[in-house]
């Protein structure tokens, strides 16, 4: 098991599966500066290190993320809001989109504001019992932000999204998951057992597909069907070519488990 700090962000490997843990219990994992740019340059780690098939963000503590410090927000010293949005939420989310390998966000307790857009980015998002999701900008004047104008209505609707946007109204996982704003939820006691459980299961699948399946998925929103049925025939004519379709597909024939690489 490998396992490094700093600061506010912890790194842990469990086999295939890199673990990242937002580590500022004592202010509800809420972001400053370096963990934000921290939290950027764990995740470029894991992009770049063959070793890891998967990569798990959750939180230390009672909270996923708080979302923005607004202390360091409106600290006249420091970074301004624009700065925030563009230095600090903006490349997170598009790293997490842009990993190409499954991003599973583990949102062990409350996600409100940033650290709500944040968990919703991922690939695959789980949540436990007692998780709560807040669109919390409405009650400081704010806009959402870290995407989630984007990601969220296509996950449950305009509607609700705007809904919940400007009411800032907290939803809890069991409604979350009825909404189809995530994917699972898990009992407390058992939480992070289940979830490090499904990124095993998904760092031990053909890695190089997924990462094609997510790219497709980025494109999807913005395509026409035209395009997205030419982007899936590019990007199929790769699948095809790597060792992972020709170990799948010869494992199906001589009827054993794939070995697969992520290549």
């Amino acid at each position: 098991m490998h396992l490094t700090m700093s600061n506010w962000i912890l790194e842990e490997d469990r086999g295939a599966v890199r673990i990242i843990r937002l580590n500022r219990p004592e202010k509800f994992n809420s972001f400053i500066r370096p963990m934000a740019l921290g939290l950027q340059e764990a995740l470029d780690r894991a992009g770049a290190d063959a070793g890891v098939r998967c990569v798990v963000l959750t939180g230390v503590g009672k909270a996923f993320s708080a979302g923005q410090d607004l202390a360091e927000a409106t600290d006249p010293n420091g970074p301004e809001l624009s700065a925030i949005v563009r230095e600090h939420y903006n490349p997170m989310i598009t790293r997490i989109r842009q990993l190409e390998k499954p991003v599973l966000c583990a949102v062990n307790g409350v996600a409100a504001g940033a650290g709500a857009n944040i968990a919703l980015a991922g690939d695959v998002v789980v949540a436990a019992r007692s998780a709560r999701f807040i669109q919390a900008f409405s009650k400081i004047g704010l806009i959402p932000d870290s995407g989630g104008t984007y990601t969220l209505p296509r996950l449950i609707g305009f509607q609700r999204a705007s809904a919940l946007m400007m009411t800032g109204a907290p939803v809890g996982a069991e409604t979350a998951l009825s909404m189809g704003m995530i994917y699972a939820v898990f009992d407390d006691a058992e939480f992070e057992e289940r979830a490090l459980g499904l990124a095993g299961e998904l760092s031990a699948l053909p890695t190089f597909g997924l990462a094609l399946t997510k790219k497709a998925l980025n494109q999807s929103a913005q395509n026409t069907l035209e395009a997205q049925l030419q982007l899936e025939d590019e990007l199929q004519t790769l699948a095809g070519q790597s060792h992972d379709y020709a170990e799948g597909t010869q494992a199906f024939l001589e009827k054993r488990t794939p070995e697969f690489k992520g290549r």
